[in-house]
């Protein structure tokens, strides 16, 4: 749990949301304060961790975390050119950098429900670990795919040769990454250095199958709802 103290995480929300309307706050499996909520509360039970800062310029999601009333949880109000969809994922990052003020900043989306309190304090344990080895440390969430992927506009696999027939097991095959986008750990100093939430020297975190749901589309609210309730997680 040590250094815990100096991690900030940020969780951004933004009103307007087109594809699912309210996605971050309708009510979720039961759930008043939806997906925003659920994962408000893992992680305030994340223990050594002092601010969470929610990065908003939504009411509904303002409300959500005041009615939490938990010290550890902070509300900015980020600039509405912030919160456009067309906002550049650069320009946030580059204000994230300078609104926090602690020496590492955790990134974590609201809308991946399935990622746990423990699976949060295990990547941080991992990060911090590593992050004094390499200052060029960080540590993103993926989704491990081993399966043949085609590319067709080469007209080749992208990740094995079958020339000749030769298909191996899948569990074979070199892995790829897929960044889900739940959370990234990275230094403040990589954030102004790189204008990035990842480093060069970038490591992944591995999420299981039900950990990796994303909430994006309708159909995907829809799915979580189910598997929430069907595990009452």
């Amino acid at each position: 749990m040590k250094d815990r103290d100096k991690i900030s995480i940020l969780i951004p929300t933004r009103s307007g949301s087109e594809r699912i309307s309210n996605k971050n706050t309708r009510t979720f499996a039961g759930v008043e304060g939806g997906i925003l909520r659920i994962k408000l509360e893992q992680l305030i039970a994340i223990k050594g961790v002092r601010e969470i800062i929610l990065s908003t310029n939504d009411e509904a999601s303002i409300h959500v975390a005041e009615k939490l009333n938990n010290e550890k949880v902070k509300i900015l109000r980020r600039p509405d050119y912030l919160c456009k969809s067309k906002t550049k994922i650069s320009d946030l990052i580059k204000y994230v950098g300078e609104i926090i003020e602690n020496e590492y900043i955790y990134w974590i989306h609201a809308t991946s429900p399935f990622v746990e309190t423990n699976d949060y304090e295990r990547a941080m344990e991992i990060f911090l670990k590593n992050i004094k080895m390499d200052k060029n440390y960080s540590l993103a969430s993926v989704n491990k795919i081993q399966q043949f992927l085609w590319d067709n506009e080469s007209k080749e696999m992208i990740n094995y040769n079958i020339k000749g027939g030769d298909w191996p097991r899948t569990q074979d095959l070199k892995p790829i990454y897929e960044i889900n986008h739940a959370f990234y750990i990275n230094s403040k100093k990589n954030y102004v250095k790189y204008n990035n939430r990842i480093s060069p020297n970038m490591d992944v975190f591995e999420l299981d199958k039900i950990k990796q749901i994303d909430i994006d589309w309708k159909e995907d609210f829809k799915l979580a709802e189910i598997i929430y309730e069907q595990f009452d997680t």
